[in-house]
């Protein structure tokens, strides 16, 4: 009994999208169980040093980050947020629109991004219940992974949702500059080109 292309065409699509939402909604899970614990455990930030992993280089250290990259842009966590929805929905858009689910590379890069955006997103929504008392953490993100080296270079602290959004980034870059795209979007845009003469 043979399938039709049709159906098979669907079922690979399925498969596909399914492992995309497995993956995000894993990776944003991670990450939110991860800082729930580890804050049960350390407290908020200040309360207790650093528990060393290996010291003084790797340890875990509960900050709360109430900007974006590296602290900067404290105050606007709303526009932060906003900025999380948009990515989220460009994300759907290029899975879909332009293709990008066709290619295992880039849906498992995007899967990474989107498990970070939403990891943060809860966090920035104030979800996680902020002491009322410490008002700019109200949009604050919490970090607690602790890199440095001695006292004299000290990374700013962060979680498992930016590590899969620096991972996906990384992907995405390197699909970029170095991986061809699929041969139906090759061929689409050969015959697009081929139109357009």
């Amino acid at each position: 009994m043979s399938t039709t292309p049709g159906c098979s065409s669907r079922r690979v699509a399925w498969v596909r999208w399914s492992t995309f939402l497995l993956l995000s909604t894993s990776g944003t899970a991670i990450d939110l169980l991860t800082k729930q614990w580890i804050f049960s455990w350390r407290g908020l930030p200040g309360i207790n040093p650093p528990y060393w992993l290996y010291q003084p280089y790797v340890g875990i250290e509960t900050a709360v980050n109430p900007g974006a990259l590296f602290g900067l842009g404290e105050g606007y966590g709303s526009l932060f947020a906003a900025l999380s929805l948009l990515a989220a929905v460009a994300i759907v858009v290029w899975l879909s629109l332009f293709r990008a689910i066709e290619s295992w590379w880039l849906l498992i890069a995007l899967s990474s991004v989107m498990a970070g955006v939403f990891g943060n997103l809860y966090d920035r929504l104030g979800l996680w219940n902020p002491p009322v008392d410490m008002p700019m953490w109200k949009s604050g993100v919490r970090d607690w992974i602790l890199f440095q080296y001695n006292s004299d270079w000290v990374w700013p602290n962060f979680n498992i949702a930016d590590s899969f959004l620096v991972c996906g980034a990384f992907m995405l870059a390197i699909h970029s500059f170095l991986m061809a795209p699929p041969a139906s979007m090759q061929e689409e845009g050969e015959a697009i080109a081929a139109d357009a003469k």
